[in-house]
């Protein structure tokens, strides 16, 4: 349908937009320090994890890989720095993008478009904000199974996987550095078990002192943070009647997508892992008409639902697009 074109280009706002779901989410119920890291528990693992991502000065150079052939490469820095939480991530190939992120804030550097600040403290990259932060506030939607032990990059890594409670979303495999605990492999899976998506890495350094590169990094020369006009939430005439176990409604509004100029209703959901944007507008179809487009890990599936036309974006399997969609109803 004709509003995928704006939707692609508005995907990346919808992402930075769902960027602080982890703090949101911390008004859950408090989990107990000894659940967490009992020892030898999956949940002890991704504890390890989320805590060496936020402590550790390390260096891995990784790539992603969106099968049949899209491969990007990237190196990805962190540091305590006088106290201060830094990261610096940076695609390798073609033009780059690089992105440096101090405390709460986020700067990014494209080409061909004006550097710019975002006030999160997570970057927006491969892997999900709530994975480097608050992995266990993941456990109403996701069990957490240990696996085995394996080789990664020439080092030990313990495996863990993280499933769907319903079976309605893709799950994850992830491979941990027995020594650190850093996330050196994750890999996205369908129902079948089919990688559709992998973070490899292909090198690890973890050192006592910050990388050289962070001393160059001044926050005076940073853009300024963007100030972003909160769109005005309205109580729109439609419901979702069904999602995945875990979702949350995150933002919710009206606006007018890029590229096409098209109106449209817009809800973003979340659970932390996974981003959810639902468009609805006015139709101009007669009958039910249904188009689907796969890009890689993402999902673009459209249908009509009497008079209105309904598009569901996500990395979801297309089953989960359809029925979400299929449960759109006239608020009561």
């Amino acid at each position: 349908m004709r509003i995928f074109v704006g939707i692609i280009f508005s995907v990346f706002l919808s992402a930075a937009s769902a960027a602080d779901l982890a703090s949101e989410t911390n008004t859950q119920e408090t989990r107990t320090q000894e659940s967490s890291t009992q020892e030898g528990s999956a949940q002890a693992w991704l504890h390890k994890m989320s805590t060496s991502l936020r402590t550790l000065n390390f260096d891995i150079s990784f790539v992603m890989l969106t099968p049949p052939s899209a491969v990007e490469p990237y190196r990805w820095r962190h540091a305590i720095v006088d106290g201060k939480d830094m990261e610096h991530l940076s695609l390798l190939n073609g033009p780059g993008r690089e992105i440096v992120r101090i405390n709460d804030q986020v700067s990014y550097f494209e080409p061909n478009v004006p550097a710019y600040t975002l006030l999160s403290d997570t970057i927006n990259g491969p892997v999900p904000g709530i994975l480097l932060k608050e992995p266990l506030l993941l456990e109403s939607a996701y069990d957490f199974v240990l696996v085995g032990r394996s080789r990664v990059s020439g080092r030990s890594t313990q495996q863990v996987r993280i499933i769907s409670k319903d079976k309605t979303l893709y799950g994850f495999n992830l491979w941990l550095d027995q020594l650190t605990g850093l996330l050196l492999k994750m890999d996205m899976v369908d129902e079948q078990g089919k990688v559709i998506e992998q973070f490899q890495a292909t090198s690890l350094q973890v050192s006592s002192e910050p990388a050289e590169l962070f001393s160059r990094i001044k926050e005076a020369e940073l853009p300024n943070v963007l100030k972003i006009l909160s769109a005005v939430d309205v109580q729109h005439k439609w419901q979702i009647n069904w999602l995945p176990v875990g979702m949350l409604e995150i933002k919710r509004d009206t606006h007018r997508l890029p590229v096409t100029g098209q109106i449209v209703d817009y809800m973003l959901f979340s659970d932390g892992l996974i981003d959810i944007s639902i468009y609805l507008q006015k139709s101009e179809n007669d009958g039910g008409t249904k188009d689907l487009f796969r890009h890689g890990s993402n999902t673009f599936f459209s249908t009509t639902r009497g008079p209105l036309d309904v598009t569901v974006v996500g990395k979801v399997p297309p089953q989960t697009a359809n029925l979400i969609a299929q449960s759109i109803s006239l608020a009561k």
